[in-house]
């Protein structure tokens, strides 16, 4: 396997690993909902505190940072936009490096 199609398998491989955590994680997150809410108001387990909705409200806010970090960041800031940006800073390094060399080239020598 050449080592392009072996980075794109690899790539996809984990995308796949990182999408199934997410429906693994929105999967639980609903079962524990669901069981919170049937032992506190069905069984009347605790029903005077409602630390059952602090709880999946908290359980929530986790489950969709984890989202957007699977869905939406690791989306566009992947191998490539790393590889862009690297890119881009190494030649904006030279750029100056090329200035900085001119402009020692130019000045006339100091006694």
């Amino acid at each position: 396997m050449k080592t392009e199609q072996h980075e794109l398998y690899e790539y996809a491989r984990k995308r796949i690993a990182q999408k199934k955590r997410v429906y693994f994680h929105f999967v639980l997150l609903f079962l524990a909902s669901l069981f919170l809410f049937v032992s506190t108001k069905v069984f009347h387990f605790n029903e005077d505190a409602s630390w059952h909705i602090w709880l999946i409200t908290a359980w929530l806010f986790l489950f969709i940072l984890h989202f957007i970090k699977v869905f939406i960041t690791d989306r566009f800031m992947n191998k490539n936009w790393e590889r862009e940006q690297i890119d881009r800073l190494v030649a904006l390094q030279e750029k100056k490096i090329e200035e900085l060399k001119n402009h020692l080239n130019e000045e006339p020598p100091t006694k």
